[in-house]
């Protein structure tokens, strides 16, 4: 059975390889408005990485709580 830690980390490297996925489909797009999306992307990847840098078990339950919003809002 799976942790809490385990699933918040399942779902969001999901999320994580979605943004990626579509952050990489932009990279070839040059219109203004692609280049202001991809750079949202790269900030809430950059946010992501950040957060989990030093692993899911690590976390703080304020990170936690902040991610799951995401998960939730997006």
């Amino acid at each position: 059975m799976f942790t809490k830690s385990e699933e918040l980390k399942d779902r969001v490297e999901a999320r994580r390889h979605e943004l990626l996925s579509k952050y990489n489909e932009l990279k070839a797009d040059t219109r203004k408005e692609a280049g202001d999306t991809r750079t949202k992307l790269k900030a809430k990847l950059d946010e992501i990485a950040e957060d989990v840098k030093d692993g899911y078990e690590n976390i703080s339950d304020k990170v936690k709580t902040k991610l799951n919003e995401w998960l939730d809002r997006d």
